[in-house]
């Protein structure tokens, strides 16, 4: 049995030459995301352990109480400061103490223009040991900055944009934008340099002064003296450490945290691709099914006589699965060399496109070596295992005399009740999950279900949805007749090619429409809470300096301005973040619907609320809230109304009149701008240029803030779109295979039509139609049953999101439709050729 099944997969190469590739691409996918990921992970995590050769214990605010250490947290103040670190550094075992400060600090370059990723654009200080050197930072060109006007940037980034020691580099901290001398360029393992950030060092008083307070630190790391180990030198600095506000912790404690936080990013990334690639898996199923299901009906009368003198049925099934095992390992093998270079060509892809990856070898790990290869054999053997068992249940007298051939009623009935069970339970569980108000996982599961259901009655569909299709064909003659009825022949395997494109398009057509309904809801919201014509925040999304807002305010232009505050304060219990405005302005900026009360003018200890916020404390119109703010101090607000909460504007709000006295650093998150002309682009380059044309601050209109919430929903569709597109290369693969297969069942069908007169032309038309039929067929349930999807996820989203609508991009359907044709006409050009070409009277022989 073993060599008959090796006879067989050598007998039949061509054939299964399809099915080779539908599980080499998901296997190359798999196994591609597995060497990615371990290579990055890897070079990410040799890079960041570097980066704390020189740290062995650091001394860091303390994370679990925000009221004992945090910044801006009530009554907090720094616990590490200059006296902390002298105690530090004359600690027995202690070769050294480091204060560090760090915040962002954008970087333009000559043309202008923001280096790096923004929230990677960081600055920090240069701090001089015994030897007038910081270790971290060895200086490969000029000298470490020492005034205020001075700064040194990393090497990656001085190259990058050319500057050399003695240029002038336009920088912003905080908005404002400063000319400042380059006095030196340095090297570092930092992680986010080599990804492609940036990094620039002030003298550490400068440093102080821009990101903490003047004698702060953020971090004080401790270097151990030789022969002293962490623990031991941990122990003795929490002997210093004051008793509030305040942690000690290894260097190997925190390399480890961050090789930690390294791979849970790596795992996220890895999820979403290899789910793609199960769904190319998936959907190779279908192709592997199909395949193994006509090779063994080629096969019934072979497989009768052996069954005849002898072979049992497990024998036949095995041998089937033998011949399924071949071929997996085949694929997989392939697919996990193809992997291989997939991984590579990603990193350098990545290193293309800008985004630095950390230099490292090649991961290729055991574990991705036998995850690959279990992957294409396993599901290629499951695939086949069906076909091998039907096979083997066939009485070898019936299966000589092809009495099998038709599927009986009985298990037609079967297969449709189970089918209508799957797709009405699935239907009812989407149904009862939109009216849930955690019903992802409800839904998900009906969903899957219902998927499956329709897979089964796609048979059972196929006939009536492939007949209104009738007429057209009509108009091409005999062959669009013959195209037909070819389609719908054979309806199980019919089903089973068009599920594959079914199952691509049901995603794409599902998560364009709930893209392009959020961002319909979003760019609703922009339009409905916004007055304001622009609104000027950082780059970063960090902290704006009060100096823009009055810069702002101060132009002849602006009618109205308010700058957006933050400040942690404690109300009852608990912790609360109020935000200040100018409540003079603040209602010509802004549409907010009142559920009760009113907005009126916001001064003195007037607030007003937002209706989630009032409704998980229990607050309504009237109520009196003791307060303390930030600074410790205590006092009393009353809320004058309560508004509908949204992406853009949430929270308690007040007057900064009222705010401004108990903050200890005043800094904006953004500022609302009206404007005498309205949004037109004249307005905002005058904005622009009164801002110093500063590469760290965005002036952003209505549909600029709303790009800006919906761009992850947009990144996100392009990056599904791409991933996606395997499995319509998949299907299109599924298609050729049972159309190649077709032909060659049908060969003797082909020889007699060429014989009473159909022409070479008629024979490619009619096998091109069928294949647009059978795509066509597919796409349409895809795109039917991904609108039903998408509105039911959208009815999910809509209780969030409450300006949400359901939005079908016409369109872009169409298009997906379109693209089901050229699917359809693609993968008939071969096997359509090859039907064409067939030797008539050769063919009538045919057996």
């Amino acid at each position: 049995m073993f060599r008959t099944a090796l006879r067989n997969v050598l007998a039949h190469k061509a054939r299964l030459l399809m099915t080779v590739l539908a599980v080499m691409l998901g296997v190359a996918f798999v196994s591609g995301t597995l060497v990615f990921t371990s290579t990055i992970s890897d070079a990410f995590q040799s890079s960041s352990q570097k980066g704390f050769d020189n740290v062995d214990v650091a001394i860091q605010r303390h994370s679990s109480d925000p009221a004992a250490g945090a910044p801006g947290a009530p009554g907090a103040s720094s616990p590490l400061d200059q006296k902390l670190l002298d105690k530090a550094a004359r600690l027995p075992g202690a070769a050294s103490a480091t204060g560090t400060v760090s915040g962002f600090t954008a970087i333009a370059d000559k043309s202008g223009k923001l280096i790096g990723d923004g929230f990677s654009t960081r600055g920090g200080n240069y701090f001089p040991g015994k030897e007038g050197k910081d270790a971290r930072y060895p200086m490969r060109d000029g000298a470490a900055p020492k005034g205020a006007d001075q700064f040194a940037l990393d090497a990656h980034t001085a190259d990058r944009a050319g500057y050399k020691v003695g240029d002038t580099v336009r920088i912003s901290v905080d908005g404002p934008v400063r000319e400042q001398k380059l006095t030196g360029v340095f090297t570092t393992d930092d992680g986010t340099v080599a990804a492609g950030g940036s990094l620039a060092l002030f003298d550490t008083a400068s440093a102080q002064k821009m990101f903490a307070a003047p004698g702060e630190f953020s971090e004080i790391d401790v270097k151990a003296a030789p022969g002293t180990s962490q623990t031991a030198l941990k122990d003795a600095v929490e002997k210093v450490l004051p008793k509030e506000g305040a942690e000690a912790t290894t260097g190997k404690q925190l390399a480890d945290e961050q090789a930690k936080m390294i791979a849970q990013s790596m795992d996220g990334m890895k999820t979403g691709l290899l789910a793609f690639a199960g769904i190319a898996l998936f959907v190779g199923v279908f192709i592997i099914a199909n395949t193994f299901t006509m090779l063994v009906a080629q096969r019934t009368r072979e497989l009768a006589l052996m069954r005849a003198v002898g072979a049992s049925r497990r024998q036949v099934t095995r041998s089937v699965l033998i011949e399924a095992s071949v071929v997996g390992a085949v694929a997989a093998v392939t697919g996990l060399v193809a992997g291989i270079g997939i991984g590579a060509g990603l990193r350098a892809l990545m290193s293309s496109t800008g985004a630095r990856v950390p230099d490292g070898p090649l991961v290729i790990s055991p574990s991705t070596i036998v995850t690959s290869l279990l992957v294409g054999i396993v599901v290629t053997v499951l695939a086949a295992w069906l076909p091998g068992r039907r096979a083997a249940k066939i009485p070898p007298v019936a299966a000589m005399n092809s009495v099998h051939a038709t599927a009986t009623t009985k298990s037609l009935v079967v297969r449709n009740t189970i089918g209508a069970l799957f797709a009405g339970a699935g239907t009812a569980a989407v149904l009862v999950a939109t009216g849930m108000s955690d019903g992802k996982a409800t839904m998900a599961a009906g969903a899957a279900l219902l998927l499956i259901g329709v897979f089964i009655l796609t048979p059972l569909l196929s006939r009536p949805l492939i007949a209104l299709a009738a007429p057209v064909l009509r108009l091409f003659g005999i062959s669009g007749v013959l195209a037909r009825q070819n389609a719908v022949r054979n309806p199980r395997r019919t089903a089973a090619t068009a599920s594959a494109l079914m199952v691509g398009l049901t995603l794409i057509t599902g998560l364009t429409v709930i893209a392009g309904s959020v961002q319909q809801g979003i760019d609703k919201m922009a339009t409905a809470s916004l007055k304001a014509d622009y609104v000027v925040s950082m780059a970063s999304r960090t902290p704006l300096s009060p100096d823009v807002a009055k810069q702002i305010a101060g132009l002849d232009e602006v009618t109205a301005s308010s700058p957006l505050r933050n400040s942690a304060s404690r109300i009852g219990t608990g912790t609360e973040y109020l935000t200040g405005v100018n409540g003079k302005d603040f209602g010509k900026l802004t549409s907010l619907d009142f559920t009760s009360g009113a907005l009126g003018t916001l001064s003195g200890d007037r607030a007003v609320v937002d209706d989630s916020t009032a409704k998980r404390k229990g607050w309504h119109t009237g109520s009196r809230l003791p307060v303390t703010f930030e600074d410790g101090k205590q006092g009393t607000l009353t809320v004058a109304g309560v508004y509908k909460g949204n992406e853009m504007i949430r929270g308690i709000i007040l007057d900064n009149a009222t705010l401004a006295p108990h903050q200890k650093h005043i800094t904006d998150m953004q500022v609302m701008v009206k404007t005498k002309g309205g949004a037109t682009a004249a307005s905002k380059d005058k904005l622009v240029t009164a801002l110093g044309k500063n590469p760290a601050i965005t002036v952003a209109d209505k549909k600029d803030v709303s790009d800006a919430i919906a761009q992850v929903f947009t990144l996100m569709l392009n990056m599904l779109y791409g991933l996606l597109a395997m499995a319509v290369i998949v299907a299109v693969l599924g298609v050729i295979n049972t159309l190649a297969m077709s032909v060659f069942e049908r060969a003797q069908e082909i020889g007699m039509l060429r014989a009473i007169g159909l022409d070479r032309r008629g024979i490619k038309r009619m096998v091109r139609l069928e294949s647009l039929v059978i795509s066509l067929f597919g796409g349409v349930l895809g795109i039917g049953l991904g609108v039903f999807f998408g509105w039911a996820a959208g009815e999910l989203i809509g209780g969030s999101l409450p300006t949400y609508q359901l939005v079908l991009p016409w369109g872009r359907m169409g298009v997906f439709l379109a693209m089901a044709a050229v699917v359809g006409v693609l993968a008939a050009l071969w096997p359509a050729r090859r039907a064409a070409r067939l030797n008539m009277l050769q063919a009538i022989k045919a057996e």
